[in-house]
């Protein structure tokens, strides 16, 4: 993404010093003549050459008036119009070829749920478009710009088969996935993956903790450490209107209103007991080799990874614009 950067340069006052030089008189030899005299500057006059001497004026000025912030003048001017000038050129330029191609990735992602619904076609656009960030990456080593690393990313598109059951509820049929996440730490070398679920009645979370080493500028190795099932979050209030529609009648529920109090009583009973409990962990048999995780794309907000067998991993920085549809 394009920036410009620029140097402040402190304009600094020079002190003029006013010189009067008055013609030589045309006077005969060994004469002298007085010039008239002067009040409020001293001057020294000899053979009709006349050089004032500077007056100075001194006074205290506060901190903020010897600021370059206050200071007014040309040099501060023009700083001020370069800025302008700067910023609306970069208004007229419009977005980078990067910006172009990434805003449209994004867009072609909507409606396949993280690539688990995209058709054939769809999927074709998006390897393209991925082709062709991926030549303009602005980042040759992506193993070595950790500060470009470190933070959440969230997953907005996936080509993994490995994560398709997950997506589809035939692992978990009664949860939804509400969001997938990995988070790095540079750090400490490690790297957490999050997915979140929701159900009718709760909110869980399964996390797995890994440690990376950099293998190459683009590649890293990944080897988990342990597992960690989040305290699942019950919903302690339900709504239940006053009357539901079922094979085409309506049912009035006002005769189980009390049943339907009992009941979030007691689900509220016991969302405040399991949420009190600590996550559970659990250490993850892994081989020695581990998995690789190469990265061929990465900015501030955008980075797109490849796993083992080719399957491409589209994922966006948490707070980045481009996750707001």
């Amino acid at each position: 993404m394009a920036s410009v950067s620029f140097l402040n340069q402190f304009p600094c006052k020079t002190l003029s010093v006013p010189q009067s030089i008055s013609k030589p008189a045309n006077f005969a030899p060994n004469s002298v003549k007085i010039g008239p005299k002067r009040i409020g500057k001293s001057c020294i006059r000899a053979w009709e050459f006349v050089q004032e001497r500077p007056s100075f004026r001194v006074r205290a000025a506060k901190d903020d008036e010897l600021s370059p912030e206050k200071e007014e003048g040309p040099s501060a001017a023009g700083s001020s119009v370069g800025a302008a000038v700067v910023e609306e050129v970069e208004k007229l330029a419009g977005p980078s070829d990067v910006d172009k191609l990434k805003k449209p990735l994004v867009d072609s992602f909507c409606g396949t749920d993280r690539g688990l619904k995209a058709t054939r076609e769809t999927r074709a656009e998006i390897v393209e478009r991925i082709t062709q960030l991926e030549a303009k990456n602005p980042t040759p080593a992506p193993t070595e710009a950790l500060a470009l690393l470190n933070g959440k990313w969230i997953l907005k598109y996936t080509s993994s088969e490995g994560l398709f059951p997950l997506l589809s509820g035939s692992i978990l049929p009664l949860l939804t996935v509400e969001e997938i996440s990995q988070t790095i730490y540079s750090e400490n070398s490690t790297v957490q993956n999050c997915v979140t679920f929701s159900g009718p009645l709760a909110t869980a979370s399964v996390k797995t903790n890994s440690k990376f080493d950099v293998r190459s500028p683009k590649s890293m190795q990944i080897k988990l450490e342990e597992g960690i099932i989040g305290t699942p979050q019950l919903i302690d209030s339900i709504e239940i209107p006053e009357d539901m529609e079922f094979l085409g009648q309506k049912i009035d529920l006002t005769p189980f209103k009390g049943l339907i109090n009992s009941i979030q009583e007691t689900a509220s009973s016991v969302a405040k007991t399991i949420s009190s409990q600590p996550p559970v962990k659990f250490s993850i048999p892994n081989s020695k080799d581990g998995s690789w995780l190469l990265t061929t794309y990465l900015d501030e907000e955008l980075r797109i990874s490849r796993g083992e067998g080719g399957s491409v991993f589209v994922l966006i920085k948490e707070g980045s614009p481009l996750l707001t549809p």
